[in-house]
């Protein structure tokens, strides 16, 4: 189901929510750079399947409403160019405001993929609002490494990742070794989408099932 969701600054946007309103755990989902599109409510409904109460907000909300995206090169780059115009302020502002939709009293993740994977690191490091956090393929985080994380982080990477090499995420364990990191072999960007062409289908499997064991083990009432 859609709803809209009232940010601290005012803003208004929407969002995907999913799942049992009585849920014993919830969860943020950060959209890729392709906005709240189909593969971003089928990762929301697939949580929302293991049983958790799910939000996805709509980040390109703050340039353009309703934007979704597939995943050719020139939606890439009208990807590229919105993230480009939303400051990580306000972004923060929009994943706090989808944490607020959650059921109030419930372990609370938050989960993102892409340009949504830093925002989530972002959700870990700059807001005390969640209790676990799970980043795919973040190309944004080695920047952001000497941020201490307020809640136990997980990091999925790609091996061979264009936009992310990998003495970026050896740059992050160093300066972060309490984060739990796993590079997949041979893997590049977006493996864990199953319309993007780098789709690796084990990979994407694995990854998942080690978010959703590190989200039960540490999102627990």
């Amino acid at each position: 189901m859609e709803t809209t969701l009232v940010a601290a600054d005012g803003h208004t946007l929407s969002a995907y929510m999913a799942g049992n309103v009585h849920a014993k755990r919830a969860l943020v989902i950060v959209q890729e750079i392709f906005g709240v599109n189909r593969h971003m409510r089928h990762v929301a409904d697939t949580f929302a399947s293991e049983g958790y109460r799910v939000i996805c907000p709509a980040l390109f909300d703050r340039v353009e409403r309703g934007m979704q995206l597939g995943y050719g090169p020139e939606d890439v780059a009208r990807g590229r160019a919105l993230r480009g115009e939303i400051p990580e302020e306000k972004t923060l502002l929009d994943i706090l405001a989808a944490a607020g939709e959650l059921p109030a009293g419930v372990p609370r993740g938050i989960i993102g993929y892409c340009w949504g994977g830093t925002v989530a690191w972002h959700g870990a490091t700059r807001s005390d609002e969640f209790q676990a956090a799970v980043g795919w393929y973040g190309g944004g985080i080695a920047a952001a490494r000497h941020e201490a994380p307020k809640c136990p982080v997980q990091l999925h990477f790609g091996e061979v990742d264009a936009s992310i090499p990998m003495r970026d995420v050896e740059a992050i364990r160093d300066a972060r070794p309490e984060v739990e990191i796993y590079v997949y072999d041979g893997a590049g960007h977006g493996f864990g989408c199953e319309e993007r062409a780098s789709y690796v289908p084990a990979d994407a499997k694995l990854a998942q099932r080690r978010s959703l064991e590190f989200l039960a083990r540490h999102l627990q009432g």
